[in-house]
């Protein structure tokens, strides 16, 4: 076994072998003759998805890759890249992605696989950017697609389970101004009746509670473009008030390792995620569970969520509420309907979480709730199945390309079974 731990170590990877190929051919050879192998990006999952029996293959030192089309609408990335490399390259370049995630830790083809997102009642979820892949079979044959293929959609958001991600194309436009506020002290009670009106009233929002109704932890993070015509923001809004200076969303945190707020201008790539990249992002010593609920349902689940807290407070460092377009990537958490995502960071207590995380379930159990790919759930991968309209289809390419399940592992065959 390599002792590897996932980022905030409560996952130790079983996987008796690692391996940093540094060219493609390389990374052929272990493929090719892997009984069974797995992809690792950088390892924010909070569960085995990237684990493996045999032979655990990371892509970080893959030769980098920043291309940028000729008509600059699309950049080629290697997949072991992590968003804040890509960001910062297209920046410079006078580019941009249309959103990131709270993080840009994160690797590029780690977070589209799991259908890892940001916020935005009209943005998808950062795999919707994906408009290409060079993806590497089990045989270790290098296989191109893009949105024009039949199989595209099913396998952006893969899990890993239809080849290892070597190069993403990904969609970019102009880059853009952001500037941040955040507002505190929101009171419960007054936020699920105005849930999609607070989550839709601005380019990104984000709304962070311990579940107290009125605490100052209830926050509202908003992120608008910047426009010529910005009016004065109020001073007050739905009952919470404007931060007198730069916050962390995680109760006694420093805010020193957060994005600069306080409706200060700024670059789209530092200002979207909520945690600078050359700084601790969240906690580090955290669980995390992640549940999406279509958004027509939010306010009733949220509601529903907040009957039972007494049972998750316990081991809660914080939780946020986002929306998310809709999209037709198979598996991913958003397919079909728009989103909204009820995020818990927990704190490294794994028998106090998977209590909390069993309760939060149940609450959402009559909302058809789907899980983040990445974080802990317990859900019956029967009931997940029955809300993706192309979960049967997803089957039938993992099969048709992978028909001995090398590229699988307990976990993603937990995950895609239909067993009630």
């Amino acid at each position: 076994m390599t002792g590897l731990t996932n980022w905030s170590g409560n996952v130790t990877f079983g996987a008796p072998r690692i391996h940093r190929p540094t060219s493609v051919e390389q990374l052929q050879e272990i493929v090719a003759g892997a009984e069974r192998v797995r992809a690792l990006g950088t390892a924010h999952s909070f569960n085995p998805i990237a684990d493996t029996s045999g032979d655990l293959v990371s892509t970080i030192d893959l030769p980098a890759v920043i291309e940028v089309s000729t008509d600059r609408s699309q950049v080629t990335v290697s997949a072991g890249l992590r968003y804040a490399q890509v960001a910062a390259a297209l920046q410079a370049d006078g580019l941009a992605l249309h959103n990131l995630g709270s993080l840009p830790h994160i690797s590029v083809a780690g977070a589209c696989a799991t259908g890892t997102h940001g916020s935005g009642q009209g943005n998808g979820n950062l795999a919707t950017a994906v408009a290409g892949l060079e993806i590497m079979r089990p045989s270790g044959e290098l296989d191109r697609l893009d949105r024009n293929d039949a199989d595209f959609a099913g396998s952006v958001v893969a899990l890993g389970s239809v080849g290892i991600v070597t190069r993403v194309t990904l969609d970019i436009e102009p880059s853009y101004e952001v500037r941040q506020y955040v507002y505190e002290g929101l009171p419960l009670d007054g936020f699920a009746p105005h849930l999609n009106e607070i989550l839709g009233s601005a380019y990104s929002v984000s709304v962070f509670t311990d579940w107290s109704d009125a605490s100052p932890n209830n926050q509202i993070w908003v992120k608008q473009k910047v426009f010529d015509d910005l009016t004065v923001v109020p001073t007050a809004w739905h009952g919470a008030h404007l931060a007198d200076g730069p916050r962390h969303p995680i109760p006694g945190m420093s805010p020193d390792n957060c994005t600069e707020q306080l409706g200060v201008p700024g670059p789209w790539n530092e200002r979207l995620p909520h945690f600078r990249a050359g700084f601790q992002p969240s906690s580090g010593d955290e669980i995390q569970t992640e549940f999406f609920v279509a958004a027509e349902h939010a306010a009733e689940a949220f509601e529903a969520v907040r009957a039972v807290c007494d049972e998750v407070t316990p081991v809660l460092q914080i939780s946020e509420i986002r929306a998310i377009s809709s999209d037709e990537l198979w598996l991913s958490p958003a397919a079909g309907r728009d989103t909204v995502g009820i995020h818990f960071t927990f704190t490294l207590d794994t028998a106090g979480v998977a209590r909390a995380v069993g309760a939060v379930e149940r609450a959402l159990s009559p909302f058809a709730p789907r899980p983040h790919w990445g974080k802990v759930f317990g859900l019956d991968p029967a009931a997940v199945a029955d809300t993706y309209a192309r979960f049967g289809d997803f089957l039938e390419l993992v099969a048709r390309v992978d028909p001995k399940g090398k590229l699988r592992n307990d976990f993603v065959d937990f995950a895609l079974s239909r067993r009630r």
